[in-house]
């Protein structure tokens, strides 16, 4: 069977990154036992993830690139926000526990959407923080090979992700 719309697709890969021209660094590395699982067509992956492995069939390698203005897009220094402290107020004082220089941290935007951004820095008066989705602004290099392909259920179709091994659980 091969990859087309609305089949989970299993891939075994190798993923690096490189940004403005510098040598590439592993990302992610998956393997046979814990592959990445993925419902094709749903919006779940990156568009030019699928688009490279669309007609591919268990047993196909691969080896593609997405630029970063197809990946997560380019490195906005207006995602990087400086927030008063006193936001982090809990009971009484500072949350250090929590607000960590490199911690990753849930926040909502005054529309109420959650965000999530990297403590950069921790100030007298403000905690910086970066916005920006991790890869922003690297080049991705996937190199792998399809592993298993098979038509979707209907259940997933209507869930819109995989059920059973490598995927969602109910």
């Amino acid at each position: 069977m091969k990859v087309t719309h609305n089949t989970v697709v299993s891939v075994n890969y190798y993923l690096t990154a490189s940004k403005n021209n510098e040598p590439e660094e592993l990302i992610e590395q998956t393997s046979a036992e814990h592959p990445f699982v993925f419902l094709n067509g749903h919006g779940g992956v990156l568009p030019d993830f699928e688009m490279h492995l669309e007609g591919k069939q268990a047993g196909d390698k691969f080896d593609f690139n997405i630029g970063s203005t197809k990946a997560y897009g380019p490195y906005e220094k207006d995602y990087v926000a400086k927030i008063d402290k006193s936001v982090f107020i809990l009971d009484g004082k500072f949350d250090s526990e929590r607000i960590k220089l490199d911690e990753d941290i849930e926040m909502n935007d005054a529309d109420g959407n959650l965000l999530v951004g990297k403590v950069i820095e921790i100030a007298d008066a403000h905690v910086t923080m970066d916005f920006n989705h991790p890869l922003a602004g690297y080049d991705l290099h996937f190199i792998g090979e399809v592993l298993n392909v098979r038509t979707a259920s209907p259940e997933e179709l209507d869930h819109g992700h995989v059920h059973g091994p490598g995927g969602h659980h109910h």
